[in-house]
């Protein structure tokens, strides 16, 4: 069994989306002063490798903390759109070219390699994100949830967050963003672990993405 992490580390310097307070870690004791250490955080629900739920958007969508454990665990795809350039989208033509083994996933994850950027400006430009039709796919096909290796399945100028809407609208898909490692996993299908914090009203939360490899 091999194990791929697929999460990117909270700092205080992370890449945040833009207008979000950056995550503040304070060393709140210390081993000198208490015999122990222990760090105060502080940061918005969508920080980092995060997940989206439908009360990120809906007043009466589901809350994370309202899923079943079971929601956030289940076998994944990772197909590879890393040929996209600046701009372009993720159209149907990356699922139908593994339909078979999308049809048996409950998770799809689209590998474009934007995390390569992560810690630049452009990390924030014209990265690729999903069209309407991926989406009616991914509801029609009741998958549990979608992830990127990108901040977000909207393009950065939709503050209306069209592709949000359309997958958290009367579904209780999830939405992850900020994934990173996806070229690591292959073309098979694996179980993928990513469970967000748990809190009270969990509009969403950062998770802890892992990539369980068969064999």
């Amino acid at each position: 069994m091999k194990i791929i992490d697929l999460t990117h580390t909270i700092s205080e310097l992370m890449p945040i989306y833009p207008g979000t307070e950056p995550p503040k870690l304070k060393v709140a004791n210390t081993y000198e002063k208490d015999g122990f250490k222990e760090t105060l955080l502080t940061m918005s629900s969508h920080t980092g490798t995060h997940m989206d739920s439908p009360a990120h958007l809906f007043p009466n969508g589901t809350n994370l903390d309202f899923f079943p454990v079971e929601q956030f665990i289940g076998r994944a795809l990772v197909i590879d759109c890393s040929d996209l350039k600046e701009g372009e989208r993720i159209t149907m033509k990356y699922i139908n070219e593994v339909e078979k083994t999308a049809y048996r996933a409950q998770f799809i994850l689209f590998h474009t390699g934007w995390d390569k950027r992560w810690g630049t400006s452009s990390y924030f430009g014209e990265y690729p994100y999903i069209t309407e039709e991926v989406c009616e796919y991914l509801i029609c096909s009741n998958k549990k949830g979608v992830g990127l290796d990108v901040i977000s399945v909207d393009p950065i100028s939709d503050e209306n967050l069209t592709m949000h809407k359309k997958l958290l609208h009367k579904t209780d898909m999830i939405i992850m963003e900020n994934l990173t490692g996806l070229e690591k996993v292959g073309k098979g299908l694996f179980t993928l672990c990513a469970l967000p914090i748990k809190y009270d009203n969990c509009d969403g939360a950062p998770i802890r993405a892992v990539a369980i490899l068969d064999g």
